[in-house]
């Protein structure tokens, strides 16, 4: 089954969540309530709800009210998420539309984002699995530290792999983990089933955000919705920079000059994405997006071989090789 013979199998499921969603967000606040809306109409891939629906086909038993007792938090979270970095970005765009921050204004955001996460646990507290709250508790506070970090290293060169990893971690590769377990939990799947889509969630959310990585430096502005380089312009170092940063010198030079005084050493944002995509990072990037793809797989060799199973491969797969 391809991606999007997947998609199509449960755009179903996915539009129910969606209307699940904006009922959830109608605040009594009226710019709470068009902010919520403004950022859920902004679109997204919803692969985490997706993850939740097909990691639900493992367990021997599932409710669709459960499922949507996880899948709708988890994406309210990834987009109370998304909100935040906005703000610490500075980011004018996101998926070619005004952010929250450019559309209203920084504390708006900020208040948007928090809204989001008190809606996200007040509708999972309605599970009648009391470890989705614990979970769930569990992830939003490891997204908060690696926002902190996040915005810890902004424009910072003391950076390397293992500070770039961490940080994914954090960002993308906790809440997509989460997804697949919840989905098996809700599901009545057991603990070897649980720990076997946790590991591949974390493999497949890595190779997610690597990818997502590479495209800011090869993707076109109208497939990412913003201009290309916007990262590292925002002061964020991602792997492709590092590698190129550290097999070419001038390159290396001119970004830290930038992060040090951007004010006053401007970095050319063409000249910098050719220098790296000159570097061999780009390729250095998709081979380690590609070892993560591969323990995503072997993970999932731990699970039944079913449409399920074969279903998350697929995605992993297409994470790894995906164009925007």
């Amino acid at each position: 089954m391809t991606l999007a013979e997947i998609y199509r199998k449960y755009r179903p499921e996915i539009l129910r969540l969606e209307r699940r969603m904006e009922q959830q967000l109608l605040a009594e606040e009226q710019t709470l309530k068009k902010a919520s809306v403004h950022i859920m109409k902004a679109g997204g891939k919803r692969i985490r709800p997706v993850f939740v629906l097909l990691s639900a086909q493992f367990g021997p038993s599932k409710t669709a009210e459960e499922v949507e007792r996880v899948a709708v938090p988890l994406e309210m979270i990834h987009m109370a998420s998304l909100v935040h970095d906005d703000v610490i970005d500075n980011a004018d765009l996101r998926r070619g539309k005004a952010t929250i921050k450019e559309r209203w204004d920084n504390r708006t955001a900020m208040y948007t984002g928090d809204y989001l996460f008190a809606r996200a646990i007040e509708i999972a507290s309605s599970s009648s699995y009391p470890d989705v709250h614990e979970i769930l508790s569990m992830a939003m506070r490891e997204m908060c530290v690696g926002e902190i970090e996040q915005l810890r290293d902004q424009f910072q060169l003391d950076q390397n792999l293992r500070t770039y990893l961490r940080r994914i971690k954090r960002k993308t590769a906790l809440l997509i983990s989460v997804s697949c377990e919840l989905g098996a939990l809700v599901s009545g799947g057991d603990e070897r089933t649980r720990r076997a889509l946790r590991r591949y969630g974390y493999f497949a959310g890595m190779a997610f955000q690597v990818t997502d990585d590479i495209l800011d430096f090869v993707g076109s502005e109208k497939q990412l919705g913003k201009p290309a380089g916007s990262d590292l312009i925002q002061g964020n170092i991602t792997y492709p920079a590092l590698y190129a940063m550290e097999h070419n010198p001038e390159f290396y030079d001119s970004v830290k000059h930038y992060m040090l005084k951007p004010e006053v050493y401007p970095l050319p944002i063409s000249q910098a994405v050719e220098a790296v995509k000159q570097s061999g990072a780009v390729e250095a990037s998709k081979k380690l997006a590609a070892s993560y793809v591969k323990k995503a797989h072997e993970a999932l060799d731990e699970l039944d071989q079913n449409e399920a199973s074969a279903s998350l491969r697929e995605i992993a797969s297409y994470i790894g090789n995906r164009q925007f």
